[in-house]
């Protein structure tokens, strides 16, 4: 399965004037989205070559190869290039937000986090988060400073996004996805587990 490259999701879905000026970051609303699409192209179950993390707001199926997750009401989706899933609104428009971002967006001249260490990022990991209203309402407000500082001429925008992603990923720690996820151990225990 070849994985969607930036400039291929830049090509469906252009980055926002504010935001050209860093092609390794990017933030959306996910509505906004939708409304560019005009809704005839739903997420299609791919690879992709950049890291993603989105709220995603009412009711969703995250579906993985292995797993098929329902959100309820609101969650913290955590994706990396290196497992392929989709998302699929179960109802309404799809709302949130979401940010895109390269490997070297976070790890830069041999500084930083490797995304790819992080724990819920490794494979057998539980990467959506159920999220509280309280807690959505805190994780809505990191990307609305996102969205706003994405359109700034501050000069170190891109180190602040970055502490704004980092703080996202602090979130997804926090939040401890590996207790959630079933230790499974026989084949018909994760055959049931599907």
């Amino acid at each position: 399965m070849k994985a969607i490259s930036l400039d291929a999701f830049y090509k469906s879905v252009p980055p926002t004037e504010k935001g050209a000026s860093l092609p390794q970051f990017q933030v959306y609303d996910t509505a906004e989205v939708y409304r560019v699409k005009d809704g005839k192209a739903p997420m299609t179950y791919d690879r992709r070559a950049y890291y993603k993390v989105s709220l995603i707001i009412g009711r969703n199926r995250v579906e993985y190869a292995d797993k098929v997750i329902d959100v309820a009401e609101r969650a913290l989706l955590f994706a990396t290039p290196k497992v392929p899933y989709r998302y699929v609104s179960l109802g309404g428009e799809p709302a949130g937000n979401f940010c895109i971002f390269t490997q070297e967006f976070l790890f830069q001249n041999g500084r930083g986090i490797l995304p790819d260490s992080l724990p819920f990022l490794q494979p057998g990991a539980f990467p959506v988060l159920q999220l509280s209203e309280q807690e959505a309402e805190e994780v809505n407000a990191i990307f609305t400073k996102m969205h706003r500082e994405q359109g700034s001429d501050y000069a170190y925008k891109e180190d602040l996004l970055r502490n704004y992603v980092m703080e996202l990923v602090h979130w997804g720690q926090k939040l401890d996805p590996m207790a959630a996820t079933p230790v499974v151990h026989s084949a018909a225990e994760r055959v049931t587990a599907l």
